[in-house]
């Protein structure tokens, strides 16, 4: 049955006579209750799920009594210190309860570009290996106490530049560099479910002077307890990047304003020597509609982060 909206403020339903008539019945007059789950279309196209109480009178339509949805948390503060504190506070414990040497803690932090995804992860972990060492001091003062958490970027599953050159259209591939299909998911599945299963593992980083990944350069080690991996796309459900959202302990999402974000983006093409026209161009051309798709991931989120000005 396709249930057509006609009233979004009183969200109503309507539907056929026979389909009413499969649903109520036709010897009574009373009202019957029933539960039916039905997908609404927004205007910009995307389907919303959700599960719909509806009251079914003998007259051909339909009251929508209560939507369950899905609420997600939502960090927020004046202050990005504040940020950091309260999600140091959400890791720290899961460092000191692994007995189990190839335990991991994996949280997968997305978000568009230039929301501070990089900045927040790096403050984070750097926040709690320096807690770590103070409350777990090594016995020779000499020897440096192990770090417990890492940042894994995405950035390292990157396409190489000659495999870019034999696409179909090189061109178009290298102007859209940083799209979702210009990453290689299923080899960062591949990391993710050797961390999982092994405890440790050798990832790729990317050198942005050379435009290419760099093999085997990050290590995570058994000594790792938490792993935070950030990216653009983790929490994206096409393909393969919903297999490697679901590896994810907990899903974070930096929220912030397209256009600030947008700005933080040029100013970055400005620093790296692109003259401010062409910045422009490959904002508008690539970075802000790649925004827009990270941006539906969203709602995949355990934690939505609202983001603040980092150099705050």
């Amino acid at each position: 049955m396709e249930v057509s909206a006609f009233s979004p403020i009183t969200r109503q339903y309507s539907c056929s006579s026979a389909e009413l008539g499969l649903l109520k019945n036709k010897k009574h007059t009373i009202w019957h209750q029933c539960s039916v789950a039905i997908s609404l279309k927004k205007r910009i196209g995307q389907p919303l799920l959700g599960q719909f109480r509806f009251l079914t009178p003998k007259k051909n339509c339909f009251k929508v009594l209560s939507i369950q949805k899905k609420e997600i948390p939502v960090l927020e503060a004046r202050h990005i210190d504040e940020i950091y504190d309260a999600l140091v506070e959400r890791l720290l414990p899961t460092a000191a309860m692994a007995s189990n040497p190839n335990l991991k803690y994996i949280v997968g932090l997305a978000g568009p570009p230039g929301s501070g995804k990089s900045t927040l992860a790096s403050e984070v972990i750097r926040r709690i290996n320096m807690l770590w060492s103070q409350k777990a001091p090594s016995l020779d003062s000499e020897v440096q106490s192990p770090n417990v958490a890492i940042v894994l970027p995405m950035d390292g599953f990157h396409l190489y530049r000659h495999q870019l050159d034999a696409m179909e259209n090189a061109e178009e591939a290298h102007a859209r560099r940083g799209a979702s299909w210009t990453f290689d998911p299923a080899r960062l599945l591949a990391c993710l479910k050797a961390l999982r299963n092994q405890g440790s593992v050798y990832a790729p980083s990317f050198d942005h002077g050379v435009g290419d990944p760099v093999e085997d350069d990050i290590f995570v080690n058994l000594q790792h307890k938490i792993v935070i991996v950030e990216g653009n796309y983790l929490l994206l459900e096409d393909g393969i990047w919903k297999e490697i959202s679901s590896i994810f302990d907990e899903k974070w999402f930096i929220e912030v304003d397209i256009d600030t974000a947008m700005q933080r983006v040029l100013k970055r093409h400005i620093s790296t020597g692109k003259p401010p026209d062409v910045a422009k161009c490959r904002i508008e051309y690539n970075d802000r509609p790649n925004a827009e798709l990270i941006n539906n991931s969203k709602k995949q989120a355990d934690l939505v982060i609202r983001s603040v000005d980092f150099q705050s």
